[in-house]
């Protein structure tokens, strides 16, 4: 359940051919996700840099803090491991860093996602065209196009994702019942689907400590639930409240996800409608993904669902987006990407109706593009009989 070397190696090898290609002595990546996608290495992302190397020849090091030094060892297969003593330091990790490279062969211009290490939690530090004197070429438009098609190793693990949302969310419907709250609710269902996942499944990507399975509201609850993106407030449950759920369980870092909306009570007629619409609108983004089609069409799709039915009032955000290492993940199911599917592409499909005098309505399954169509990832029942909550 995880991504062998072997696949690994392969995308090493396709940056390096682009490397090469461009005239580059190496490539230098300091995205923490970035460096997983390529190496499998996971770790801590923090103000300390973690970088990873390798030469137009092959040559290859990561750039760890000395107190990584051992960890990286045990658990990660480089060829070579440098380090340096901590950050700031007396001499900064970044001059220390050029040397690295020099002695990698890595000279003149350089590929890297970034030109230094980002400022993430109050680091600061020079640039890498600075400490090396060469030209830095952007690679993330290059490596986000190698992500954007999974291959079905990472289609597998998407979909072992998407299994453990649906049985967080399962256990979530079952504790959200009036007199409880958003806390209540989504701590316990997201302990239980946790533990039943690693029982299950063993290590997942050593996630289990912080960021396990979950399931909950982030704040969409009653009228709140019109707020497309909301925060948690540890609401309590109350008959009549429209509800909007979020799920997820990342397996080795992959993510799908499942949302629904739910009602407690028996719904209204305007609730009903509303409802239906936002079901009936998911299908006509379904309707439309297919190859060679855009992002734009799906999006248009469900853009005239709505138009046709009077609906664009009730409109918030775009359909979906891609997804995969990351929740969010270009290119996006909007109207104005016009980047074309291809077989391979993962996406979210979450078209939403937003009512501030009753709630919102959401529903996002994950999909992959496939030769004929699309396959959905997630599977959880989207009827409102299924998704109405006993009072």
């Amino acid at each position: 359940m995880r991504i062998p070397e072997t696949e690994l190696q392969e995308r090493r090898e396709r940056l390096l051919e682009h490397v090469r290609r461009e005239g580059l002595s190496g490539y230098v990546l300091v995205g923490a996700d970035y460096i997983q996608y390529f190496t499998g290495f996971w770790f801590l992302s923090n103000e300390r840099p973690v970088i990873y190397a390798e030469s137009a020849g092959g040559e290859s090091a990561v750039f760890v803090p000395e107190f990584e030094v051992e960890r990286t060892r045990a658990e990660a297969s480089f060829a070579r491991i440098e380090s340096y003593p901590e950050y700031p330091g007396i001499e900064h990790p970044m001059a220390i860093f050029a040397r690295v490279l020099a002695d990698l062969g890595i000279r003149g211009a350089i590929g890297a996602d970034n030109d230094g290490y980002p400022g993430i939690l109050g680091y600061e530090g020079p640039a890498l065209s600075s400490v090396t004197g060469a030209s830095v070429a952007q690679l993330g438009g290059v490596i986000e196009g190698m992500m954007r098609r999974k291959s079905e190793n990472e289609i597998a693990l998407i979909r072992e994702s998407g299994r453990w949302c649906a049985h967080a969310h399962r256990l979530l419907q079952e504790y959200s019942r009036p007199g409880a709250t958003e806390a209540e609710a989504s701590l316990r269902a997201g302990q239980e689907a946790t533990l039943a996942m690693l029982a299950e499944l063993g290590e997942v990507g050593g996630l289990s400590s912080s960021a396990g399975a979950s399931a909950g509201y982030r704040g969409q609850i009653g009228l709140r639930s019109s707020w497309a993106h909301a925060v948690a407030h540890d609401i309590e449950f109350r008959v009549g409240d429209v509800l909007v759920t979020e799920t997820s369980a990342p397996i080795w870092g992959y993510n799908a996800e499942l949302e629904r909306a739910m009602i407690i009570g028996p719904p209204t007629d305007e609730m009903r409608r509303l409802f239906d619409h936002t079901v009936a609108s998911q299908q006509a983004a379904f309707a439309a993904i297919r190859p060679g089609a855009t992002c734009a069409d799906v999006d248009g799709a469900v853009m005239r669902y709505l138009e046709e039915n009077d609906l664009l009032r009730y409109w918030r955000q775009h359909t979906g987006h891609g997804i995969g290492l990351r929740n969010h993940e270009a290119p996006f199911l909007d109207v104005g990407d016009p980047t074309r599917l291809e077989p391979g592409m993962v996406f979210t499909i979450e078209p939403g109706l937003y009512d501030g005098a009753i709630g919102g309505f959401r529903h996002s399954d994950t999909i992959v593009v496939t030769e004929d169509g699309m396959d959905v990832l997630t599977d959880y029942p989207s009827d409102i009989e299924s998704l109405t909550i006993p009072a």
